[in-house]
């Protein structure tokens, strides 16, 4: 409360000196009771011009970034139209052949127009595909070169232009993706919906090493994915097959699918898990998949302790159910593996959740041998194997 100081004055005869001395002391409170007031009131506020003045530029900043990946790596990116013919029933039995269109995404990996796109983007039975670059040149005249098969977890395609008129293509620089960490920002580029060419969304790598079941819209056509990137970055149809680009301006990975009923998950396939490939076709001029021949599931502390097995990480060749697990006259038998064996590295490269037996694998050419580390029965063995070409079924 503030004092009532003329009847201060009037109770006791009171020197100048001391009445100055009141005076400074309730100009002393009145500034120290306003200070305290602004001082609130700007707490309240939660303003600081300082503070805002640089988040200003940290956003300009990301937003430049963001526009510079878009442009450079923009103009690597491509729309994809496909036309494939299938046959269909009708209720009486007859039966007739349809086309069928498709669109998605693809990036350019090599100056003579070699594309890589998703294996679902150019399906079995495609007649035609067609593709427009970013500044709107189109080419009709795409070969197909190449599909991994349809059981793989790998969903690739290769494309080829086989006449680009003189027009010099830019490829895209491709990154580590091993070296990709949950929170490191992304950007997704690709033809959304079939309709919006070079639609750019940003976002985080949210994670990584996941396993999905993809399916198309019947729900009839599925297939199992395996160690890929999970992100918040914007993923739509049409988008399959484009580039996951990092803050480098780097291709990490292949956009390949969404998670349906879900808000902005979207599923990429790691670059280095297709590294080998790349480099197969751009040598050869054609896709080559390696071909161990097992078949396995990736461990993780939970599945070994259902399995009742000690070790927690690598690839264990599953018991026979339905099928072999060690394909006869495979790489995997001609090197020795059997059932319930559990690889734990490839040439020194341990398989853990960043890594599958898969996506190392994949890093490799048709003729390589490789060296696995193999655990079988708590024992540490070492064997060699000579990967051949992935059969067509």
């Amino acid at each position: 409360m503030r004092p009532n100081l003329s009847a201060a004055l009037n109770r006791s005869k009171t020197s100048l000196a001391k009445i100055r001395t009141w005076l400074i002391i309730l100009f002393s409170g009145l500034l120290g009771f306003g200070g305290g007031v602004i001082g609130a009131n700007l707490a309240g506020d939660n303003t600081n011009p300082a503070d805002t003045a640089s988040q200003i530029r940290v956003v300009s900043s990301e937003s430049q970034l963001i526009a510079q990946i878009a442009k450079d790596t923009g103009q690597s990116v491509l729309s994809i139209n496909v036309e494939s013919q299938s046959q269909a029933t009708d209720i009486f039995g007859f039966v007739s052949p349809q086309t069928e269109a498709f669109a998605g995404t693809g990036f350019v990996i090599s100056e003579d127009g070699i594309i890589i796109t998703n294996r679902h983007v150019v399906p079995a039975g495609t007649s035609s595909v067609s593709v427009t670059l970013a500044d709107g040149t189109q080419y009709d005249n795409v070969q197909v070169l190449g599909r991994t098969t349809e059981g793989s977890s790998l969903d690739v395609a290769f494309l080829k232009i086989s006449d680009l008129k003189s027009k010099k293509l830019v490829p895209v620089k491709l990154g580590d993706s091993a070296k990709v960490q949950v929170g490191d920002r992304v950007v997704a580029i690709g033809n959304a919906l079939g309709q919006f060419q070079n639609t750019v969304t940003s976002g985080i790598i949210s994670g990584y090493g996941r396993d999905v079941t993809a399916g198309d819209a019947s729900g009839l056509a599925q297939e199992n994915l395996t160690d890929l990137f999970q992100t918040d970055a914007a993923i739509n149809e049409g988008n399959s097959g484009g580039p996951l680009v990092n803050i480098n301006g780097e291709v990490i990975g292949i956009n390949t699918a969404i998670a349906g009923g879900a808000q902005n998950i979207g599923f990429a396939i790691p670059i280095n898990d297709i590294k080998g490939l790349i480099k197969t076709v751009l040598n050869k001029g054609k896709l080559e998949q390696p071909f161990l021949g097992v078949r396995y599931v990736s461990l993780t502390p939970d599945i070994a302790y259902e399995l009742n097995l000690d070790v927690e990480q690598g690839a264990y060749i599953v018991p026979s159910r339905g099928g072999p697990s060690i394909v006869a006259g495979s790489p995997a038998e001609k090197a020795g593996l059997r059932e319930k064996d559990i690889i734990v590295k490839i040439d020194g490269k341990t398989i853990d959740e960043k890594n599958s037996l898969t996506s190392i694998l994949s890093q490799y050419s048709v003729g390589d041998t490789v060296e696995l580390t193999v655990n079988r029965d708590g024992q540490t063995l070492t064997l060699k194997a000579t990967l051949e070409a992935a059969p067509s079924s």
